[in-house]
C-alpha cells in the first residue's frame, strides 16, 4: 500500500539530494555476485529494493526534507539506460590499464535511429520509492546531452546534436509520465554543459525540449562532472551566461562547495527571482565539513541574495564516496542548515 506524504518541508533553507547515494559494501559484493551470473531475477530484484530502501532510510535518518531514491537501481550515472536504447552497440572501452577515468568506461556507437521502446525505468523507480516513504521526493533524470556522453553518433547521425533529439523526445515522455503518476519535483541533470565544449545554443534547445509542457517544478543541475572525485570540465559556470538562463527551469542547482564558493557573488544575476540550488558539501572530498562549515557557506550566499530563494544541497551525487562518509556529510548539511535557519528565525 501506498505510504501517504506526512513529511513537511521548512519554508527557509529546505534540504535536499542531488540525486544518488553512496553504495553499501554489501552491494558491491554482490554486484559482483550479479556479474558472475550468480544471482536470479528475484535475488536482484531484492538486492535493488533493498538499496533502496536504505539509501531512503538514510537520508531520513540525516534530516533531509526532500529525499531521492538514491538512484541505487542505476549504474555510473547513466550506464544503466543505455541496456534500455535500441540503436546502438557496444564498443571497446579506450584505456583498459591504469587508473579508472573518464576514458575507462565503455563507449557506444549508434549503428541505426535510436531508440527507447519501453522508456527510461525511472516511473518504476518512482513508483517503488514513492511506496516505501512518507517523505516528498524528487525525481532526477539525465539531460538529453548527457545521456548521449558515451555514445558516439557513428554513420547513423550527422552529429551529436542530431542523435541528442531522439532523447529529448524520449525523456520529455518519461517526464509527462512521471507527471501523470504524481510527480511534482523533477531535476534534469546536465553535467554535459559544462563538459562537452561548444553548441550552448544547440544545448539549451535540446534541454528545453526535454521539459516543455512538463507540468512541475523543474530544476536543472549543472556541474563539472565527477569520476573518481575527479571534475571533466573547466570549473566556472561565468561563460554560459546569460545563455543558460533562456533554459526553463524553476531552479538551478550549482556545484559551489568544491570551488570554496567561487562565483556564488554572481547567483542573483544568474538565477533572478528563481530558487538556487546551493551546493554546501563537497562529494570530491574525504573532508567531513562541520555544521558550521555548511552554515558559513549559507551565510555568504545570502551576502548576494535572500534565504528565501535558497535550497541547500550537496554538490553533485554521492555515488563516489563510501557510504559512512555520505552519512556524515548529509548529517552536517542538514545541521547546518538548520543553525541559519534558527538564526533567521529568532
Amino acid at each position: 500500500m501506498e505510504h501517504e506524504m506526512t513529511s513537511s518541508i521548512p519554508s527557509l533553507l529546505p534540504t535536499t539530494v542531488i540525486g544518488s547515494h553512496a553504495y553499501p559494501g554489501w552491494m558491491w559484493t554482490a554486484l559482483d555476485e550479479v556479474e558472475k551470473g550468480g544471482y536470479g531475477r528475484t535475488d536482484e530484484r531484492e538486492l535493488y529494493d533493498d538499496a533502496v530502501n536504505m539509501a531512503m532510510l538514510d537520508q531520513e535518518k540525516s534530516g533531509v526534507d526532500i529525499i531521492s531514491d538514491g538512484e541505487m537501481r542505476r549504474w555510473y550515472f547513466v550506464q544503466s539506460f543505455y541496456k534500455r536504447i535500441e540503436g546502438i552497440e557496444q564498443e571497446p572501452e579506450l584505456r583498459k590499464v591504469g587508473l579508472y577515468g573518464y576514458d575507462s568506461p565503455p563507449r557506444y556507437k549508434a549503428v541505426d535511429k535510436l531508440g527507447v521502446p519501453d522508456g527510461l525505468g525511472i516511473i518504476e523507480e518512482y513508483r517503488y520509492a514513492r511506496a516505501n516513504t512518507t517523505k516528498p521526493i524528487k525525481v532526477t533524470c539525465p539531460g538529453p546531452l548527457t545521456l548521449t556522453i558515451h555514445i558516439r553518433p557513428g554513420d547513423a547521425y550527422k552529429d551529436r546534436v542530431e542523435m541528442s533529439w531522439h532523447f529529448a523526445e524520449a525523456i520529455n515522455r518519461e517526464l509527462k509520465a512521471l507527471v501523470d503518476e504524481g510527480v511534482d519535483y523533477i531535476q534534469l541533470d546536465e553535467p554535459s554543459f559544462a563538459v562537452i565544449p561548444g553548441q550552448l545554443d544547440d544545448w539549451v534547445d535540446l534541454y528545453n525540449a526535454a521539459v516543455e509542457g512538463v507540468n512541475a517544478r523543474i530544476a536543472l543541475h549543472i556541474c563539472f562532472g565527477n569520476l573518481t572525485s575527479r571534475p571533466r570540465g573547466k570549473r566556472s559556470f561565468a561563460w554560459m551566461f546569460p545563455k543558460v538562463q533562456e533554459c526553463r527551469y524553476d531552479e538551478l542547482v550549482l556545484e559551489y562547495a568544491n570551488r570554496e564558493m567561487s562565483e556564488i557573488e554572481y547567483w542573483k544575476d544568474w538565477v533572478g527571482d528563481k530558487k538556487l540550488g546551493i551546493g554546501v558539501i563537497d562529494v570530491k572530498s574525504f573532508y567531513v565539513e562541520s555544521p558550521e562549515d555548511v552554515a558559513e557557506r549559507i551565510r555568504l550566499a545570502m551576502e548576494y541574495g535572500p534565504a528565501e530563494q535558497l535550497v541547500v544541497n550537496p554538490d553533485c551525487g554521492f555515488f563516489q564516496l563510501p557510504r559512512w562518509i555520505t552519512r556524515l556529510k548529509l548529517d552536517a548539511m542538514v545541521a547546518g542548515a538548520q543553525i541559519v535557519r534558527n538564526e533567521l528565525e529568532g
